[in-house]
C-alpha cells in the first residue's frame, strides 16, 4: 500500500518525513501549502479536522500527530529496530520520550517565551527549568534515549529540541546541542534535509 505525507518544509512535517527516512518505506510527498490555506480547504481537513500538517496515510490508514505517526511507523515497519518490541522493558521509556516533546517541552518552552502566568502544579509541562534538567538527565551520557540504541523516540524528542534551540527558545547546554549535533549527522536526517530543501526550491519557498 502507498504511503503519502502530506507536508510542507516548514512545520513539523520535517520530522516526519525524517521519520520515514529512517524507516526506510517508500514514500510520496503530497505538498500542502500552508501560505494559501489549503490545509484548511475540505479535500484536507476531510483526513485531518485539525486542518494541520502532518498528515500520513498508510493505503486507509490516516495517521496524524507527529507522535502517533512515529509510533505507527515504527510499530508497523521497524518493530525491533526502532521501536522497542511489545514485551521488551524498555518500550516504557521509549513512550515516555516518544511524547514528551509535544506535551512537555513544546508548551513548557512557548510558556516561557511567551511569560505566561499559570500554576506549574495545575499545568501538565510544570516548571521550564524542571523541564529542562528533566531532559538533560534523559539524554545522560547517551548517545542516544536508549543509551546505545537509536530510536523512534530521539527523532520524536530529538526533532523537537533541534527546533527548540534553532529558535533560541531552548537553553542551549552542551548536552542537548552535542545530542542535537549528533542527530544531523544521521544520514536519514541529511536525506530529510535535503528533500525537505527539494521542496522549498520547487515551491518558491526560499524567495
Amino acid at each position: 500500500m502507498a504511503v503519502t505525507l502530506f507536508h510542507h518544509p516548514y512545520s513539523r512535517a520535517a520530522t516526519a518525513l525524517w521519520m520515514l527516512e529512517e524507516v526506510g518505506v517508500p514514500y510520496t510527498l503530497s505538498f500542502v501549502d500552508l501560505y494559501k490555506g489549503a490545509q484548511k480547504q475540505p479535500g484536507y481537513t476531510a483526513h485531518n479536522p485539525m486542518g494541520k500538517v502532518p498528515t500520513l496515510l498508510d493505503g486507509d490508514t490516516v495517521v496524524t500527530e507527529t507522535g502517533a505517526i512515529g509510533v505507527y511507523l515504527a510499530d508497523r515497519y521497524a518493530l525491533g529496530r526502532l521501536a522497542p518490541a511489545l514485551d521488551d522493558p524498555t518500550r516504557g521509556t521509549y513512550l515516555r520520550w516518544m511524547f514528551y516533546g509535544p506535551s512537555v517541552v513544546e508548551p513548557g518552552c512557548m510558556a516561557q517565551a511567551a511569560g505566561w502566568a499559570y500554576r506549574d502544579g495545575s499545568a501538565g509541562w510544570g516548571r521550564y527549568d524542571t523541564m529542562l534538567d528533566t531532559l538533560e538527565a534523559a539524554i545522560g551520557e547517551g548517545p542516544w534515549l536508549l543509551g546505545d540504541t537509536f530510536s523512534m523516540a530521539d527523532i520524536g524528542l530529538g526533532g523537537t529540541i533541534r527546533f527548540m534551540l534553532q529558535f533560541k527558545m531552548l537553553e542551549p547546554r552542551e548536552a542537548f546541542t552535542a545530542y542535537a549535533a549528533r542527530l544531523e549527522a544521521r544520514p536519514a536526517q541529511q536525506r530529510a534535509a535535503a528533500a525537505n530543501q527539494a521542496v522549498v526550491e520547487a515551491q518558491g519557498l526560499g524567495r
